[in-house]
């Protein structure tokens, strides 16, 4: 099958963030000979427009760069560029992707164009926001944009969504704290970091445990350092972590907390807190109104709970409605494992599943 090629040959040359000269080459020569326009509206991105006669369009995304992980799987196809592999099955949905152009390419008439966008940058800097600023949405007169995800512990083969909450927003948080070393036998002479850090933690925990278990989100901590030796008073620890949530109050509310338990523990211990946060990807949200429709006309599998990760397709739901979806791979590797791998006869059903929509979309 053509549509297994195109992933095993796109699994053998990964590309980082948005420089992929070898997958826009590979794309493009898919793409050639296609009743279609392949243009790139920026660095690392390709498009191809299927022109049915119509006044608007829908919109198909794939991602396309890899991560800088050293593959382990032993596969025949295996990556040929050291230290760069497709762990996220980034390698599967543009196979999706071009298998939906060639048959798209068989069509004579769908009530909209089709936009397909092979995005660069989606494990980095969020490569659809800056898709989103060229405009190609609105030079195409774009209406609505879907895309999916290849998903373990999924049901292989299974389409799966949800209205609303889908995928979380998150931000990092580090947090350090500055106390003031000193030989364990003079304790008092010094001001204790790691007990103030512990302190820190355990509020941090009290705060985010205090939310109603109905809403959806995660406060976490991975990373702790704290001190030098065991004899002396730890002078600096040194935190790391990760907020995620799906509405904005809930979301700015626990970064304002962590910042009213900093100064609280800033009082408490004499030391000096430090946080800081980034802004992270929005939540991916399923719109109630464009879900709903889309529930009428093609079949998949609801969710019962939201996904804690994180993905770049929510921006471009902030430009325009869009809806994401995940395909069901099975009992296999995590994302982002060095021997991440999958079942690839669950292709040819993303790609059913988006010509589908494609075709019954009114």
């Amino acid at each position: 099958m053509q549509i297994i090629q195109d992933r095993q040959q796109l699994h053998r040359i990964p590309e980082l963030d948005r420089d992929l000269p070898q997958t826009v080459r590979y794309l493009c020569q898919q793409l050639e000979g296609l009743r279609c326009q392949v243009f790139s509206p920026m660095a690392g991105a390709v498009c191809a427009w299927f022109d049915f006669g119509a006044d608007s369009a829908i919109a198909f995304r794939s991602d396309a760069d890899a991560l800088p992980i050293t593959e382990n799987t032993g596969l025949a196809y295996a990556s040929e560029n050291p230290g760069r592999m497709h762990a996220c099955g980034h390698d599967g949905h543009m196979a999706i992707l071009l298998e939906l152009a060639r048959r798209l390419d068989q069509k004579e008439k769908l009530s909209r164009n089709v936009l397909l966008v092979f995005q660069p940058a989606e494990e980095t800097t969020g490569g659809a926001r800056d898709l989103c600023a060229t405009g190609v949405f609105k030079k195409y007169s774009v209406e609505a944009i879907f895309g999916l995800h290849l998903w373990p512990g999924l049901e292989e083969g299974q389409i799966y969504s949800r209205c609303n909450e889908m995928m979380s927003r998150s931000c990092e948080v580090k947090v350090d704290i500055v106390g003031r070393s000193a030989h364990i036998a003079k304790a008092d002479q010094g001001i204790d970091a790691m007990a103030a850090g512990v302190e820190f933690y355990r509020r941090a925990m009290a705060m985010e445990a205090a939310l109603p278990k109905n809403i959806f989100r995660l406060l976490k901590f991975g990373k702790m350092e704290s001190g030098t030796v065991c004899n002396a008073i730890s002078g600096h620890t040194h935190m790391e972590g990760s907020l995620r949530a799906f509405q904005d109050d809930v979301f700015y509310s626990l970064r304002a907390g962590l910042v009213s338990i900093g100064k609280t523990v800033e009082r408490s211990s004499g030391c000096t807190v430090s946080i800081y946060m980034n802004d992270g990807y929005p939540p991916v949200m399923n719109p109630k109104k464009l879900y709903n429709k889309i529930r009428s006309l093609v079949d998949f599998r609801e969710l019962e709970a939201p996904s804690m990760i994180t993905e770049d397709f929510s921006w471009y739901q902030k430009t325009l409605p869009g809806v994401f979806f995940f395909l069901g791979i099975g009992d296999t590797p995590a994302l982002h494992a060095d021997n991440f791998d999958f079942n690839e006869q669950v292709l040819d059903r993303g790609a059913d599943f988006f010509l589908a929509l494609a075709e019954n979309y009114q």
